[in-house]
């Protein structure tokens, strides 16, 4: 990533998606996160805060006069710093709850993340002054039913995809579902294949978590960026994941070599997705999908 701008949330665009759940948009603003706040009549749980103690702190007060005094929750979809990387400012004031494999994710690979992108500028490195890994106050395995009052949100961690950590929440009276990373709009699939430091995601693996989720049939779809949809953001991501493995794996078993690989399958699609953003993320896709066709 190069000229990156300053990720910040604004929370005055916040749109009412189904009744009482409301999106902050990211706006097509790299390292922003679409962020929801989601209300029962007893408690509204936050999903994501954006990067850094500021943006958290404005969704937090957001968060706050959408409650009115109920209690608040916090959770996250994965553990990377523009979603989660700003959990501290909401110690005290919300029960943040994770599942396992993201807490995990947090200690184990967050102090790494948090090093990694303090370098990606001056503009993301002052959103991250100050930020302390935080520690969620409720750790589940397997799903987590989280009752507001009135309304069930349902947590499932999906196994190994974007990241090893990642997790989905439902809001089944509503027929929403926020994906975090797993599904983006308007872009290339986000690979953090990163090695030695991080080969945790898996194309392989993505792609059987999309066909679970397609197969719910869920209304509304809230991508971890890009704009809010229907089933067709899953299907899109899919279909592209599906592509990219088709082509790389083709060539592979040719025994071409992964630089030739990468070449071709970049051309191929930046030729049959001219619109789309994202293009650094094209490589590490062809490297991880080499790597699994090869174990």
């Amino acid at each position: 990533m190069t000229e990156l701008t300053d990720p910040a949330v604004h929370v005055g665009g916040a749109r009412e998606i189904a009744p009482d759940l409301l999106v902050i948009p990211n706006d097509r603003v790299d390292l922003v996160p679409n962020i929801g706040v989601v209300a029962g009549t007893e408690a509204v749980l936050v999903v994501d805060t954006g990067i850094g103690t500021a943006n958290a702190s404005q969704v937090l007060a957001f968060a706050s006069e959408v409650a009115k005094g109920r209690r608040l929750y916090l959770t996250t979809t994965h553990f990377h710093p523009e979603h989660a990387f700003g959990a501290q400012v909401f110690a005290g004031e919300a029960t943040y709850l994770v599942n396992r494999g993201q807490a995990d994710d947090l200690v184990t690979k967050g102090p790494g993340y948090l090093e990694m992108f303090r370098g990606l500028g001056e503009p993301i490195a002052r959103r991250l002054e100050g930020v302390r890994l935080p520690t969620p106050d409720v750790v589940y395995d397997g799903e987590y039913a989280l009752d507001l009052g009135g309304r069930t949100v349902r947590l499932r961690p999906t196994g190994r995809g974007h990241t090893k950590g990642d997790q989905v929440v439902e809001i089944p009276d509503a027929g929403v579902l926020f994906t975090g990373d797993l599904a983006e709009t308007g872009q290339f699939a986000i690979f953090p294949w990163f090695p030695p430091h991080d080969t945790d995601v898996s194309g392989v693996g993505w792609l059987a978590v999309l066909d679970r989720l397609t197969a719910a049939g869920h209304q509304v779809v809230v991508p971890g960026h890009g704009e809010v949809g229907g089933g067709a953001v899953l299907t899109d991501v899919r279909d592209y994941l599906r592509e990219l493995r088709d082509e790389t794996w083709h060539r592979r078993d040719s025994a071409m070599g992964v630089d030739e690989i990468t070449a071709e399958v970049r051309s191929l699609l930046l030729e049959r997705h001219p619109e789309w953003a994202g293009r650094e993320w094209i490589e590490p896709g062809v490297a991880c999908l080499c790597t699994e066709h090869d174990a």
